[in-house]
């Protein structure tokens, strides 16, 4: 049991014995981790190597092992070593999922591990990925029709396991002893399929989650496009296909659900009358429970959707010989002219731009009034400048009538308006309107 400090200053309490300690892939939670016999009523251990390969050993010796300790374990030859994922009650589950025979002899656990087993191990888990890129380019000169995923070694460092992948039946026995002359070590060549390559190398689906096959999924069962069938899906094999090239798995998680709710709409076959048009089968959504009738059989021609019980409805009118008037009930209309459906807004570049051009056409409100205040206000300044324009017309024409006393009380102005030299200084007289050369005056 670990303390830790929650966020209202509290200490609380929890079990990490169920919960995953490590960072290895295909976990399982032990929900019987507390219970206080729960190591003490089976000796068989769940231990877990480089992902996905695990395997089931005999704690012969009673050592203590909780969920998350590395142990060494017997191997064929030497020693290997992995995590232990877990113990008591649930892996007699385990083992029934994993389809192994009770008659199986099970290899023992030797021991924790001790530093020296980590050093030896840790040299081994180094060469993995240069012995990768080493044999690639050996069975690509030895022109083989096969490709090397990954390699993993043991963990004293005395044997490698090789996963390739073929399309057809490869001969690799002259693979197998340049590859042993080459790294000094036993080689064991282990087939694999492009699903299972995925979830050793690993990676984020569309969805934005781990990739199933490198998570939690053990078995790969088959997957045909009849499912992408069943759920109404666009048969474009970009979007059906997975990291893997192949169909996603996912495809086969709802495909049952599909296939008891599209029991529950109409045939496909079946055309509906009324008293103005026939109506041929077009789409179905299936959640929603619609059909989308056309009048056309080859194109969509007078769009019509009614409901699942609607058509059914007129199913049972014209099996009765009766045609109605129009093939939708009024509620039917109402909704559909509340909500008019666009065939290519699922396709359209710009439907994500919608909320974008709203706070632009905003900002442009906001800027369109600021500008027209702005306009109010040079509007008002401009209103004022003609009485001051016509003040200031009054002492010219008095220096016009006495130009002597004019220019010997405009002596102090003209000093105040040389600091201003972008503007012109009338009340000199200069034709060009610009300031005197010399800025004293002369002295009488």
């Amino acid at each position: 049991m670990n303390e830790f400090k929650s966020g209202d200053n509290s200490f609380c309490t929890l079990c990490t014995r169920g919960c995953n300690q490590t960072t290895d892939k295909l976990n399982t939670y032990d929900y019987m981790a507390d219970l206080p016999d729960n190591t003490l009523v089976s000796d068989i251990v769940e231990v877990q190597f480089k992902a996905p390969r695990k395997g089931y050993f005999h704690n012969s010796n009673r050592l203590s092992l909780q969920k998350g300790d590395v142990v060494a374990v017997e191997a064929s030859p030497g020693h290997d070593i992995g995590t232990v994922t877990m113990t008591g009650r649930l892996v007699a589950l385990q083992i029934r999922k994993a389809n192994l025979k009770p008659d199986v002899e099970l290899k023992r656990i030797y021991r924790k591990v001790k530093p020296a087993d980590m050093e030896k191990y840790h040299e081994a888990k180094a060469r993995e990925h240069a012995t990768m890129i080493e044999s690639r380019q050996i069975a690509l000169d030895l022109g083989l029709k096969m490709k090397i995923g990954d390699v993993e070694y043991q963990g004293d460092g005395s044997k490698a396991i090789f996963y390739y992948i073929a399309d057809e039946r490869v001969d690799f026995r002259q693979l197998i002893k340049v590859l042993a002359e080459r790294f000094r070590v036993r080689i064991e060549m282990k087939q694999i399929g492009a699903r299972q390559e995925a979830g050793r190398i690993g990676g984020i689906g569309p969805c934005g989650r781990e990739l199933c096959c490198c998570t939690w999924m053990t078995g790969f069962n088959s997957v045909s496009t009849s499912a992408a069938r069943f759920q109404d899906l666009s048969l474009n094999p970009q979007k059906l296909a997975g990291q893997c090239a192949k169909l996603k798995c996912c495809l086969n998680y709802e495909a049952d659900q599909y296939v008891e709710a599209l029991k529950r709409l109409p045939s496909k076959e079946i055309v509906l009358y009324t008293q103005d048009n026939e109506y041929h089968f077009f789409r179905a959504d299936i959640l929603k429970m619609e059909v989308t009738y056309s009048t056309d059989k080859h194109f969509l021609a007078n769009e019509t959707v009614i409901s699942a019980r609607r058509a059914f409805e007129v199913i049972n009118l014209n099996q009765q010989g009766i045609k109605p008037e129009r093939l939708s009930s009024g509620e039917e209309d109402q909704n559909t002219n509340a909500h008019p459906l666009d065939l290519l807004e699922q396709e359209n570049i710009n439907r994500f731009d919608k909320a974008k051009k709203k706070k632009h056409s905003k900002g442009g409100d906001d800027r369109r009034q600021g500008r027209n205040n702005q306009q109010g206000r040079q509007e008002g300044r401009n209103n004022q400048r003609p009485q001051a324009k016509q003040e200031g017309q009054q002492p010219k024409q008095n220096a016009q009538q006495n130009p002597q006393q004019g220019q010997k009380q405009n002596h102090p102005q003209n000093q105040q308006g040389q600091n201003r030299p972008n503007k012109p200084n009338h009340n000199r007289g200069n034709k060009n309107n610009h300031p005197p050369k010399n800025p004293n005056p002369p002295k009488e």
